[in-house]
């Protein structure tokens, strides 16, 4: 197998993290939850999301979060916006880089965001168009790209179809994502070559959740078919409140042992993670799942 020398690891646990832990934690932790993972050298965390506080209440302190978190040179800090009014919200904030989400099911695509998916495409426009006059980056996900909690398989062509609509929008980079933790290898193989096809591999990332314990195996084979980006989030945080029995994001911890290991490159301190992870721990109502930071707490 051949794999890329670096690899960008895009960190979600502020937000794709926290939006579905069951405790609320306070702003002022959050921010140093954030503090602590830039000390760590990521050069893109995702801290927040401009969302209405009923649909997300865990995010509610976006527009306290985001003006006090500090801003390295040369580090992306996106935001996810839902809609036109979110990216208004987002710009009187000073955000530079924003997310959009929709799905590849139409059935997740309702239940997520009470649309359907061209509705959802539809409701980007004014916020591409937003982007493109403030000189904002927009990355758009795509969930359930791998099966659908609601439909189950998810055909690829449906995949192709919604990377094909977003960045005819403009979209800068495509995450696709395994929300249900169902992905398989072979289906990663399968999808990624054509995606990296369409979009360019510097646009493509992979965001896969490890609720059946295969999202380090998935990596693998996203490495060998091109990828170079992926999502994660420190301690294996979160899940999806809109997919019944989705487990958390793989852990970034894991993600940077075996990458590192394998003498890929990432430019992140895996020691600063850990001390991220292990500042989170105590604010959450469960342990946090990632294999490396228990065996590293173990050895103290």
């Amino acid at each position: 197998m051949k794999f890329p020398a670096k690899v960008k690891i895009v960190e979600v646990g502020p937000r794709d993290g926290l939006q579905n832990e069951n405790v609320a934690i306070s702003a002022e932790n959050k921010i140093r939850y954030i503090e602590l993972l830039n000390e760590a050298g990521f050069s893109e965390i995702e801290v927040t999301s401009f969302v209405s506080p009923k649909a997300i209440p865990q995010l509610k302190d976006a527009r306290e979060v985001f003006p006090a978190i500090q801003k390295k040179s040369g580090v992306r800090y996106p935001v996810l916006v839902p809609n036109e009014r979110g990216m208004r919200d987002a710009i009187e904030a000073g955000v530079r880089d924003v997310s959009v989400f929709t799905a590849a099911s139409e059935s997740f695509a309702q239940a997520n965001i009470h649309a359907s998916i061209r509705e959802s495409i539809e409701r980007f426009k004014p916020v591409t168009q937003l982007a493109e006059a403030n000189g904002i980056r927009v990355r758009g996900y795509i969930s359930t790209a791998f099966g659908c909690p609601y439909e189950g398989v998810v055909a690829p062509e449906k995949v192709y179809d919604v990377c094909k609509a977003l960045l005819d929008l403009g979209v800068a980079e495509l995450s696709i994502g395994d929300t249900i933790g169902v992905a398989t290898p072979n289906q990663v193989l399968e999808i990624t070559p054509k995606v990296i096809e369409i979009a360019g591999a510097d646009r493509v990332a992979l965001h896969f959740h490890d609720t059946r314990g295969t999202a380090l195996a998935n990596i693998l084979a996203g490495l060998s078919a091109g990828a170079a980006i992926f999502d994660s989030a420190s301690g294996g945080a979160g899940g999806c409140p809109y997919a019944p029995g989705a487990a958390g994001n793989v852990a970034t911890e894991d993600v940077l042992y075996m990458l590192h290991g394998m003498g890929i490159a990432t430019g992140i301190d895996l020691d600063k993670v850990v001390l991220a992870s292990e500042f989170l721990a105590p604010l959450l109502s469960r342990p946090l799942s990632s294999k490396y930071l228990q065996a590293a707490l173990r050895q103290r």
